[in-house]
């Protein structure tokens, strides 16, 4: 929408006194239209992108020019389904090259909706993600309309809010837009600065990120990788910086292929990969689905670019593809769900228990091979699991992951460990305790939002309750194990989160899974 100039008051006056009478009341009736434009101009709040003539050029036809010539230069195939993107932002003169494999890929095609995840360079905001005060943004390139419904079901969840200095110079979301403006044409932005975020909060932004889309949404994650150089403190090698640094990214990358959320934050923890969209991609991943594939459409440095690799920023486009399948329709597709059968089932049994002795004598994670466990067809299957432990009748340990995200063997490895060694309530397992231990499974169904606690069903439902930030868990079993009806639960669970008894009464949001539950003959 292109926004009208002043009303110019001194080339009104001269015709009011050039037209004698009938001019003066086409003057009034231009003011009267003026004023009606001015007052729209009013109701729109422009949010005007400073990047132009600094990051990118700042004059229509340029910057129209710059980025056609970045994908007119890109020559391969393009994908099918293509849902979302991890895009570079630094300069155009930099990242453009690189990002525009990652826009030619969604070039003419259609989108009702597009949400930019960019990182927080500057301010500081824990578990928060930012959507500005705006209903426009504008480029050279034009103004997008912002999608303020949008906008506003996402302001429900006490992740998101309005933070002004986050958007205030904040490049890392700004400077995806001119390109998206080129490749899409017209479309409804959803521009939003995400601060740093742990893996559980990432998990639950990705979960109301994807309850609010539809097919017609693109998500764009707003990325540069390392950082490599003095001026960037980041310096973990000095000899052969251009291999190494490709042997980083890639590290990184893996784990996003994989949609391993939690390896992806232990690579990023221990390599100190200084990725600075970290938070960003990791809500994107958590909002992936069973079937998604990832391909790297293209890598490359500054490095390489400018021959000097004392200070090196490296650039990722990434591609996302198979669709976004919604929760309603995991929920409803009845034919798609887990079947466990005896085989699968004494296997991940057997994976749990061996898994725990191996750690104990290792002091590491094994791997299937390691325990010698062969893996089923059924123990591949995207499954949320928790591990529970029992001794003597009495809790032991019990940890697990909610949200489906990996092949359920791989959950059930890690859980066996975290229930046995790291379940804050109990002291470590040790290996003399092992052979008292009952072990069972629950193999978790894709939980889903419900409009009411009155629409649990206890003994049928695992449920998860969330007020002000604080959540907590129960699997389905747990209130028919002690003889609780619905209230009793929801005040038992309140208390889980650190809340008063009556919390869950008003003001909480509650989420329902379902679980294949086995355990150990006793």
């Amino acid at each position: 929408m292109k926004i009208s100039p002043k009303y110019r008051i001194g080339a009104g006056v001269t015709a009011c006194v050039l037209g004698v009478v009938l001019l003066p009341l086409q003057c009034r009736a231009q003011d009267n239209g003026q004023a009606a434009r001015e007052t729209e101009e009013r109701k729109m709040k422009v949010y005007h992108s400073p990047l132009a003539g600094r990051w990118y050029a700042g004059d229509r036809e340029t910057l129209a020019a710059d980025i056609a010539s970045y994908v007119d230069a890109v020559n391969s195939e393009t994908l099918d389904n293509v849902h979302a993107l991890v895009l570079p932002h630094a300069g155009y003169r930099y990242s453009g090259s690189v990002a525009a494999f990652g826009t030619k890929q969604v070039t003419g095609k259609q989108y009702s909706r597009v949400i930019v995840l960019g990182p927080s360079h500057r301010v500081s905001m824990p578990n928060v993600v930012s959507f500005p005060d705006a209903t426009h943004y504008a480029t050279p390139l034009g103004t997008v309309t912002l999608d303020v419904d949008f906008i506003a079901a996402l302001g429900k969840s006490t992740y998101f809010r309005n933070v002004p200095q986050a958007h205030d110079g904040e490049h890392s979301v700004q400077i995806e837009v001119p390109v998206l403006q080129q490749a899409l044409g017209e479309f409804k932005l959803v521009p939003l600065v995400v601060g740093q975020l742990g893996i559980h909060a990432a998990r639950q932004i990705g979960a109301h990120l994807r309850r609010l889309i539809d097919r017609d949404t693109l998500v764009v994650a707003s990325s540069d990788f390392t950082h490599y150089g003095t001026s960037f403190r980041y310096v973990p090698f000095r000899d052969d910086r251009e291999e190494n640094l490709r042997k980083l990214d890639m590290s990184v990358f893996e784990q996003i292929e994989r949609l391993d959320l939690a390896k992806y934050f232990e690579v990023l923890e221990n390599t100190g990969a200084t990725v600075c969209g970290r938070c960003p991609i990791g809500v994107l991943m958590a909002m992936q689905v069973p079937g998604t594939k990832v391909h790297l459409l293209k890598y490359d440095t500054s490095g390489r670019m400018t021959k000097d690799f004392d200070s090196s920023v490296s650039y990722l486009a990434i591609a996302f593809t198979g669709g976004w399948q919604l929760d309603r329709e995991l929920e409803s597709d009845s034919d798609e769900t887990p079947r466990l059968g005896e085989e699968d089932r004494n296997a991940l049994l057997g994976l749990a228990r061996k898994t725990i002795d191996y750690y104990l004598i290792h002091k590491k994670k094994p791997t299937a091979a390691d325990v010698g466990v062969e893996i089923t067809p059924g123990m591949r299957q995207i499954m949320g699991a928790f591990v529970t432990l029992h001794k003597e009748g009495r809790l032991r340990g019990c940890i697990g992951e909610i949200v489906p995200r990996r092949p359920l063997f791989e959950a059930v490895l890690d859980q066996a460990v975290n229930s046995a060694c790291f379940d804050h309530r109990f002291h470590p397992v040790t290996a003399g305790e092992v052979a008292q231990l009952h072990v069972e499974i629950s193999a978790l169904l894709p939980p889903r939002p419900v409009a009411s606690y009155e629409d649990i069903v206890i003994g049928k439902h695992g449920i998860v309750l969330q007020k002000h930030g604080r959540r907590s868990v129960y699997l389905p079993h747990v209130a028919t194990e002690q003889g609780w009806d619905l209230p009793q639960t929801l005040s038992h669970l309140s208390r889980k989160a650190g809340l008063s008894a009556e919390a869950w009464r008003e003001g909480a949001t509650f989420q329902v899974f379902e679980a294949i539950v086995f355990g150990e003959e006793r």
